[in-house]
């Protein structure tokens, strides 16, 4: 096998991984979103465990301020840390789940092709404009003609919206971490740290002790899985996906999220939660 191939199967599998994962969170944080927490708690869940994980590998390795500067640092913690997750979890709160998979992460190939156009001058190739074509065909088709037939709402419409937000908040993360040369754990340690720093204060300020009357098992899947599979685990393959495939091609495996998602539900479909997952789905 050529070492080119070798090493696009290499970013597939990373791209996959990542992917699999986020499609994943958009059914587990609309169950969540819509039952026991909101999307402040989630966002405190997430970066309040991966900022404590991560804080000596962002203290020990630095800001890098050199390759990012202000600006970049600001959009790389903003990107992908609580801002992101603040308003990706608030559009499960609105609209479905199948809608944040086509959205958000759907539609972020496409928001790294049009930023790396206007700010980089990387004009996509005719292979690669008819991709992006399809994946906003395939997106409306999902949001559009959703299986179950979801009216149309100004609360349906406000949460799709938000997920475009987030689409292209976490698509400038990715045109500055490849920019930049960024490794994957020190982009990961930066945001979550960041996060920690700035946002956990205003949470605990305004919600206080509120997570701590969780149950503790529900407390402790949460946070297992938004704070290490979600935030550490698929960021640190997402980067890897981007920075072996390049930001363009990494990003366009967020367009497998809505499938993913409808496969992820089946085996919680058949084993009699159809209630809950339904109202996950929708």
């Amino acid at each position: 096998m050529s070492p080119a191939r070798s090493g696009y199967l290499k970013g597939a599998a990373f791209g996959l991984a990542t992917v699999s994962i986020w499609a994943g969170w958009s059914v587990v944080t609309r169950l969540a979103v819509t039952t026991s927490l909101d999307a402040w708690d989630i966002a405190a869940l997430r970066f309040g465990v991966a900022g404590l994980l991560l804080s000596p590998v962002a203290i020990r390795r630095g800001l890098a301020r050199e390759r990012l500067g202000w600006l970049g640092l600001a959009v790389t913690i903003a990107g992908n840390g609580a801002p992101h997750a603040v308003v990706a979890a608030s559009g499960l709160h609105f609209a479905p789940a199948s809608d944040g998979g086509a959205l958000n992460p759907g539609c972020m190939p496409l928001f790294v092709a049009l930023i790396t156009a206007m700010v980089l001058g990387e004009k996509p190739s005719a292979t690669r404009r008819s991709g992006l074509w399809a994946i906003v065909a395939g997106a409306l088709v999902i949001v559009v003609w959703h299986a179950g037939g979801i009216a149309w709402s100004t609360s349906r419409t406000f949460g799709d919206g938000l997920f475009l937000v987030a689409a292209f908040l976490t698509a400038c993360f990715t045109v500055v971490m490849k920019h930049a040369k960024l490794e994957p754990l020190d982009a990961v340690a930066l945001l979550s740290t960041g996060s920690l720093v700035v946002y956990l204060p205003i949470y605990l300020a305004l919600a206080g002790t509120r997570l701590a009357h969780l149950p503790n098992t529900e407390f402790a899947v949460q946070a297992i899985f938004q704070g290490i599979l979600v935030t550490i685990v698929s960021l640190v393959f997402y980067g890897r996906a981007v920075g072996i495939l390049g930001a363009s091609a990494g990003a366009a495996f967020g367009a497998l999220a809505p499938a993913l998602s409808a496969l992820l539900a089946l085996p919680v479909l058949g084993s009699g939660r159809t209630g809950r997952i339904g109202s996950a789905l929708s």
